[in-house]
């Protein structure tokens, strides 16, 4: 029997309401993505951390590998979790080329911020130039800024529902 897309019901006035509704429509999918998100995240922080405090790496190519690492970790997580139900026919190399890009996307912005506070350091070396500030840059405002972004690049764009795929 062939699903369809359901018509979701007008959004309610006002910013306040809207954003409850689309809280509650998407409740479900947003605690999956944030259970992976949150596994690839402390992979992400810990290999970071490991590469550029322990090996002595610098910060950029730290940040470069641990990405890639839990960028592999994630996918694997939303594809047969997250959005299980959207996998449809999809070529799962199709759905990783693309996930891959979206989080080269992901990383320009987490590096845009460990850019931005590179340029802090110059100026206050002894506020910027540390390894909580790099860490708070790298991993705070930069991925969480790159997840607002993935989340919706990932639901529109990776892990379609099979009916749109299709059409």
């Amino acid at each position: 029997m062939p699903t369809t897309i359901e018509t979701p019901p007008p959004a309610p006035a006002g910013l306040f309401p809207r954003a409850a509704a689309l809280l509650r429509r998407h409740a479900g999918e947003l605690i999956r993505f944030a259970g992976v998100g949150g596994t690839a995240y402390v992979i992400d922080i810990g290999l970071f951390n490991v590469l550029f405090l322990g090996l002595d790496w610098t910060d950029w190519s730290a940040k470069i590998v641990s990405t890639i690492v839990a960028t592999t970790v994630a996918f694997a997580g939303n594809r047969h979790w997250t959005w299980r139900d959207r996998r449809g026919s999809a070529a799962a190399h199709r759905q990783y080329a693309l996930y891959f890009l979206f989080n080269g996307v992901g990383l320009l912005i987490a590096l845009g911020c460990l850019w931005a506070n590179n340029g802090l350091a110059e100026v206050w070396p002894q506020y910027f130039d540390t390894a909580i500030a790099k860490n708070l840059a790298a991993n705070f405002f930069g991925v969480g800024l790159a997840t607002i972004f993935r989340f919706f690049a990932y639901r529109t764009w990776v892990f379609r529902h099979p009916e749109l795929a299709e059409a």
